[in-house]
């Protein structure tokens, strides 16, 4: 073959809308992109079309915070959870959690099979595939493996979590898990 006809990768452009890749550092992108949802979608999820906005302004509220969040500085939010079968509500969970302060990097811890076997809860999926179908969602950032079903002070210390995101009536539902909820109140008393 003619040596003229092969070349090296210099020959070649990254062909990137707008950004390179090497521009999306640790969360710092000013908006994530996502196409609009369909009219049957939001009909049938009101928060499919909250916007970044809408979402700010919700947590702002729900944490008694007067004006915007600096847009500086990452904040980590956690959320977690068995995620079997991974759905839509799944996903705009997600959604708001990582839309909930102008920069976002979201951990998402996944039950193992182990535990949500202890807890009464058995999987359909094994804890392998779970934490993929999260791993795959485009507002994760990072997936904690073998996540516990009980949060305290600690484990957001050694994860370097600032906000906990609870589905909404966890805490206020009787068959709740009381580990959990004794968990989730001691995290909200403390304003995380």
């Amino acid at each position: 073959m003619d040596s003229s006809v092969l070349s090296d990768d210099s020959d070649y452009d990254i062909v990137s809308p707008e950004n390179s890749i090497a521009d999306l550092r640790l969360g710092l992108t000013s908006t994530i992109p996502e196409p609009p949802p369909t009219e049957t979608a939001r009909e049938t999820f009101n928060t499919c079309q909250l916007s970044a906005q809408d979402i700010q302004a919700l947590v702002r509220n729900t944490l008694g915070l007067c004006s915007p969040v600096s847009q500086t500085r990452t904040r980590k939010v956690y959320v977690d959870g068995i995620f079997d079968p991974f759905s839509v509500r799944h996903a705009l969970q997600l959604r708001q959690a990582k839309l909930s302060f102008p920069s976002v990097w979201l951990v998402v811890g996944v039950f193992s099979d182990a535990s949500c076997h202890r807890f009464g809860c058995p999987p359909a999926s094994p804890e392998v595939e779970r934490y993929e179908v999260v791993r795959h969602c485009r507002w994760v950032d990072e997936v904690l493996s073998d996540a516990p079903c009980t949060l305290d002070t600690q484990f957001l210390a050694n994860f370097k979590i600032d906000y906990v995101g609870v589905e909404e009536g966890a805490t206020v539902d009787p068959s709740y898990d009381k580990l959990r909820l004794k968990g989730y109140d001691e995290l909200k008393k403390s304003g995380i």
